[in-house]
């Protein structure tokens, strides 16, 4: 957990009184290391170079300062933060909301790759004062003229190394160009390679030539919890049909269940309610009256789980929370470290499960190092286990009512059926049993095989949407040992759809690796797109549900095969774009990046 200087209080840095209010409602009081300098120094209008690893608190670092310099009546652009992910850019923009929840008309909006530029391009045009993105996308707002940064104050770089291991420095750069010399800029990074050095020295030197001011935080081992940590890999089952076997048979108390946004809250509350558990959200739509209240359902039994984002459940304190379940995982190892630390409270022990996909796995190391402590990998209960687990439970309970006695009245009833209708005991418990099956199955369906296609990449957004195109446009090859089914979706040309929006959509939110979407052929009001054979139910409903140019895509399987489209002999094609008589490759980039094809 972050280090926290107990003598000082945010109130001595000189933040403005709205934002101090909303600290104190969190639960946060007293400053970390990092932002007990960095806090001061940007208020000061200085530059900042930041190095501090995870568990620090660097979003506060530049986020309380932000805040406190912008105007929230003008609809202007006067903050940008660039992060190196879709998924740490939704952490800092849910954040800076949750910290800035009592500046009247603030507005915080996201910009990333793999989502539809529209909703993305509204926010950008009301006049959003905040903006977190990730480098290809607010690349492609530049290019557009959508993201205008004339009245910016603010420019900060987050987690700076991560981005230049992604292969967005040159985007940076760009980005980074366009900001006003006027505006402020901060860097924090966990480590300082020497191309983070130098993009640094390039843009951190204000115009007086000042230099930044340079915060290093050394980096805090961390005391062993009494906190088991345990991991699944994502496969075969859907996420939530894992986290519903894992409630149904675990023993717990209470359970606190981390998702990354606040409309996640709301519907996996919504689906654990349906499936009978006493679930309720936790999210920045709640007031502080609203909140203490389910805390205090939370911990009076009322309520048994409770779903909830990083920033709201920090300070969170409930003893008789015995599991924090990371249905998401973090944007960064800072906030699990705060995750994990909600349960085994007060001298008790605790339990942290992980659900992480292939793409994830490399993150528990990390975990590992620092909280300590190892990860175990662990399977949820398959089919076959969960229907012993519910016939023992079922078994068990009966064993007890019959011991509890005062049976004599049904005693009396199964004896008339008896009677009645030539039934044995044996028929009649056998048509209960039937009935039971019916409402919660004593006998689960056998699991769906795991998925054989990959699944996809990292979110990166700008490498995701180049390949993504290539897949669209016939350059990439679709795998060879894949079938294909070919499914309708209700998304044509007349929505304004393109192939990559599509495979976009699909890559995105059925998490399969673009190279195992086959074909795409668009019509005027719907169009036929190609997918593995055998896709999972809860993949396909997750895809039916989800939205290409704001229109649903209602997907289902066809009767119709897509028409091979006959390729040109290779003297017939075109040239690709940027080439011409095999010269350098020009545009985004300039002649920095033809060089690489020299």
């Amino acid at each position: 957990m972050s280090e926290v200087i107990v003598d000082q209080s945010f109130a001595d840095l000189g933040l403005p009184s709205a934002v101090l209010n909303q600290l104190n409602s969190m639960g946060f009081t007293a400053p970390t290391p990092i932002q007990l300098q960095a806090i001061p120094a940007m208020l000061a209008g200085k530059n900042v170079l930041g190095e501090a690893q995870t568990g620090t608190g660097k979003t506060a670092a530049f986020g309380l300062p932000g805040l406190s310099l912008l105007d929230a009546n003008t609809r202007e652009t006067q903050m940008l933060v660039v992060a190196p992910t879709r998924e740490l850019a939704i952490q800092v923009a849910e954040a800076l909301s949750e910290f800035g929840q009592k500046m009247r008309g603030l507005e915080v909006a996201t910009v990333y790759g793999g989502a539809a530029f529209g909703p993305q391009i509204k926010a950008l045009r009301t006049g959003a004062q905040i903006i977190v993105g990730t480098p290809g996308r607010l690349l492609d707002m530049l290019n557009k003229g959508v993201l205008k940064l004339s009245a910016l104050r603010m420019a900060v770089l987050d987690e700076a190394d991560e981005m230049l291991n992604m292969g967005f420095i040159e985007d940076i750069e760009t980005i980074m160009g366009a900001v006003p010399n006027t505006s402020q800029r901060a860097l924090f990074s966990a480590t300082m390679p020497n191309a983070i050095r130098k993009l640094a020295k390039t843009f951190l030197v204000n115009q007086e030539g000042e230099q930044p001011v340079n915060i290093k935080i050394a980096p805090k081992t961390q005391n062993k919890a009494n906190i088991r940590q345990r991991a699944w890999q994502v496969r075969g089952l859907t996420k939530m049909t894992a986290l519903t076997r894992l409630l149904e048979t675990m023993d717990y108390q209470r359970v606190l269940i981390f998702v990354r946004t606040r409309n996640d809250t709301m519907e996996l509350t919504e689906l654990l309610q349906k499936s009978g558990f006493k679930a309720s959200p936790l999210s920045g739509d709640l007031n502080q009256s609203q909140r203490e209240q389910t805390v205090s359902q939370l911990r009076s039994g009322h309520i048994e789980i409770l779903v909830a984002t990083d920033v709201v459940a920090r300070g969170l304190d409930v003893p008789e929370i015995t599991h924090v379940i990371n249905y998401d995982l973090p944007g960064d190892n800072e906030s699990y470290v705060h995750r994990i630390g909600r349960t085994g409270r007060a001298g008790r022990s605790g339990e942290a499960i992980l659900f992480f996909r292939p793409r994830e796995k490399h993150l528990l190391r990390q975990y590992e190092r620092l909280t300590n402590s190892s990860i175990e990998f662990f399977e949820v209960p398959n089919a076959a286990e969960l229907s012993k687990f519910r016939q023992n439970s079922l078994q068990e309970k009966l064993v007890a009512q019959v011991a509890q006695g005062g049976l004599d009245e049904m005693t009396s009833i199964v004896e008339k059926m008896q009677a009645e209708t030539n039934l044995t005991a044996t028929q009649i418990a056998v048509a209960l049993l039937a009935q039971q099956q019916q409402q919660r199955p004593l006998i689960v369906p056998a699991d769906p095989a795991p998925k054989k296609f990959a699944e996809r990449p990292e979110r990166a957004d700008r490498g995701d949407r180049k390949r993504n195109d290539k897949r669209a446009n016939g350059r990439d090859r679709r795998d060879a040992n894949v079938e294909f089914d070919t499914y309708r979706i209700q998304v044509g040309r007349e929505h304004g759809a393109r192939p990559q929006d599509i495979v976009g959509a699909i890559a995105n939110e059925g998490d399969i690796d673009s190279k195992y979407i086959g074909q795409i052929q668009l019509f005027d009001n719907h169009s036929l797109v190609e997918l593995p054979k055998g896709m999972p139910t809860g993949v396909l409903r997750i895809l039916q549900r989800a939205r290409v140019r704001q229109q649903q895509m209602a997907m289902e399987l066809s009767d119709n095969a897509i028409a091979a489209r006959p390729r040109k002999p290779r003297g017939e094609r075109p040239a690709p774009k940027g080439f011409a008589g095999g010269k350098e490759r020009q545009g985004r980039g300039g002649e920095r990046r033809g060089r690489r094809f020299q």
